[in-house]
């Protein structure tokens, strides 16, 4: 199981300029995924973002102008619980952008009741790992030749009490719970992210996949939850809970430094550390042991790719990749 190394600090003041790179956000409308989309703007980047509403995210792109009225934004529509949104979404982002360097896979759902996707999967599951599984491989040869591209899977501190169940992943043959299935979602984001990095390296390509997550942070994600807890983070009972929360724009400095942070190696996992993983700057940190498990990653990885039909290239012709989108000066 890898091990977190000593690494100093991370200030967000070292966020480098991000000029003349190109960053897709994922449910970058509102909460952590605005935030993350904010700041990379704010440094430079051109920045695609893309939601399952249309009319929210030019919404949000009005308001990153307002402080940053030079950003370069853009919209596409995404709704990753449709393998065919998530088809037609990728063709548009493939026919306007030669080269990707940054995907984050931030968008994310906990649907409080049993739903099936026009696809046949449990919409948690969809949301959340099938849908940018599906992103991520249509979208790979746009990343995988780029100097210094990351693919960037935001996970939750929920996978450690979770495991997979590879016998009935939509939830079909047991009692399905939301926080549960939220949870091993969040489990398949980072046995994703680790064979992702696996397979990255044995094709010797430039991008690297790393995870993050952003602890409890406040956003419009809590309307999601049970009733407690959406009572919780209203006034005046908020006051009792508040204590463990950070704003979404804390949250989603560990999304940043994940994604141009200097010294991040692909397979790492960065999130706060303070409070069982709460709150704080992002550090370097470590996943669950049962995240680290070869065999279900590798079991994961299979079946995603029967499920949404993307097989992701056994063989790039990286060198080709590269000649035909440019070189980019340096990793972030």
């Amino acid at each position: 199981m890898p091990q977190p190394t000593s690494r100093p600090g991370w200030n967000p003041a070292e966020i480098p300029d991000l000029g003349g790179r190109t960053a897709v956000v994922t449910g970058a409308n509102s909460g952590i995924g605005f935030e993350t989309a904010r700041i990379l703007a704010e440094h430079g980047a051109r920045v695609v973002l893309a939601c399952r509403n249309l009319e929210s995210a030019s919404n949000a792109a009005d308001r990153i102008r307002v402080v940053s009225p030079g950003a370069e934004l853009e919209c596409v529509h995404l709704d990753l619980m449709s393998l065919q949104s998530v088809r037609i979404a990728a063709e548009v982002l493939r026919s306007r952008n030669p080269r990707i360097d940054l995907l984050v896979n931030n968008a994310g759902a906990a649907t409080r009741r049993y739903i099936r996707t026009p696809d046949g999967f449990e919409a948690t599951l969809a949301t959340n790992h099938l849908g940018p599984f599906a992103l991520t491989g249509l979208l790979l040869d746009r990343l995988a030749p780029v100097p210094g591209a990351r693919i960037v899977t935001v996970s939750s501190v929920t996978h450690r009490r979770t495991r997979l169940p590879f016998e009935d992943l939509h939830a079909e043959r047991r009692r399905y719970r939301y926080m549960e299935a939220y949870g091993q979602s969040k489990l398949a984001n980072l046995l994703f992210t680790f064979e992702l990095q696996r397979r990255l390296t044995g094709l010797h390509a430039e991008a690297i996949a790393v995870a993050a997550h952003p602890g409890s942070a406040r956003s419009q994600f809590s309307n999601n939850m049970g009733l407690l807890t959406r009572i919780l983070t209203r006034m005046p009972w908020y006051l009792l809970v508040s204590w463990s929360q950070q704003p979404a724009a804390q949250g989603a400095l560990s999304t940043i430094r994940a994604a141009v942070g200097e010294n991040v190696r692909g397979g790492e996992f960065y999130g706060p550390t303070r409070l069982f993983g709460f709150k704080g700057r992002p550090e370097l940190t470590r996943a669950a042991a049962h995240a680290y498990d070869e065999a279900a990653q590798a079991r994961l990885w299979t079946e995603s790719e029967r499920l949404t039909g993307v097989e992701y290239p056994h063989a790039l012709a990286v060198g080709e990749m590269v000649r035909d989108v440019g070189r980019n000066p340096g990793r972030p």
